[in-house]
């Protein structure tokens, strides 16, 4: 029998993000969620989750496209502009960043604190977390991964996100691009390394993830087509649910629309239940 996480990230950056994922998780089509430590809706976020027990929540690590939750600029040379304090906004200016240091071990041990502080901000305020992701899956690169995971142990979190897509998945994802669909897959070659560091990490995590091709397209077909194929195993569905609200209008993202098409798509799940749904504390 599949296992399935169901699982919504950017919990915390809008109202009706936090809406939609609190809404799907009372009608039993979600399990999990992944929390921003730093956003308008954090707090709403938060309160939300302590009254939902049903609901898994994870922390959602931003290092791209938001703001850090250390303050100083000292503490972030590496990370953040000197001018606004804020992460770049594109995953090759990050990349960048990161990788055109001559000093690697400073920038890990800045994720490394960054990382730390943003998982503390959550659990100090009465959320037992399950796991960990990153926004935009900066994770999935080596120089992002040693550093998060060893914030991670150091919080007693000892799960994580698989952040690639398998193959069966990305040939059955009907509405997504052919270019979205070659990224995706060219990002593979870094899986042999991950699962290494995750092996010598001593951390858990899923067979794959499935619709990340999907992201900003997944309708009611690509989901229904997604679930048809789904194996046997423990698979992560990586989701955007969302309200298309004047709040969402103030936030710089390309989900916009696609928010209110994925939370309606998660309806599909209903057809398949033979599928057992499960959370990060499940694998």
């Amino acid at each position: 029998m599949p296992r399935l996480i169901v699982n919504a990230d950017d919990f915390g950056l809008t109202q009706g993000i936090n809406r939609a994922i609190l809404e799907l998780n009372s009608a039993g089509l979600l399990t999990s969620s992944t929390l921003m430590a730093k956003e308008s809706a954090t707090d709403a976020a938060i309160a939300g989750a302590l009254a939902a027990p049903t609901l898994h929540v994870g922390c959602h690590i931003v290092l791209v496209d938001g703001k850090p939750i250390l303050s100083r600029i000292r503490d972030l040379p590496h990370l953040t502009d000197s001018v606004n304090h804020l992460f770049p906004y594109s995953l090759p200016a990050f990349l960048a960043n990161i990788y055109a240091c001559s000093r690697p071990s400073e920038v890990e041990n800045q994720m490394e604190q960054e990382a730390s502080a943003q998982i503390q901000s959550l659990q100090q305020r009465g959320l037992r977390l399950t796991h960990v992701d990153t926004h935009k899956h900066t994770h999935m690169f080596p120089r992002v991964l040693r550093p998060i995971l060893r914030a991670a142990r150091a919080a007693g979190i000892h799960a994580v996100r698989n952040p690639f897509e398998p193959q069966w998945a990305l040939r059955v994802s009907t509405g997504a691009t052919v270019a979205r669909i070659a990224q995706v897959a060219l990002l593979r070659w870094l899986e042999p390394m991950w699962r290494r560091i995750l092996a010598e990490e001593g951390f858990k995590t899923t067979d794959g993830t499935i619709a990340v091709a999907g992201t900003g397209i997944l309708d009611k077909t690509t989901l229904r087509s997604l679930l048809s194929n789904l194996p046997s195993g423990t698979w992560e569905l990586v989701t955007h649910p969302g309200y298309n609200d004047a709040d969402l209008a103030r936030v710089r993202t390309r989900l916009r629309s696609s928010r209110d098409v994925e939370r309606v798509a998660l309806e599909v799940l209903r057809e398949f239940p033979q599928i057992e749904l499960i959370s990060f504390t499940d694998i």
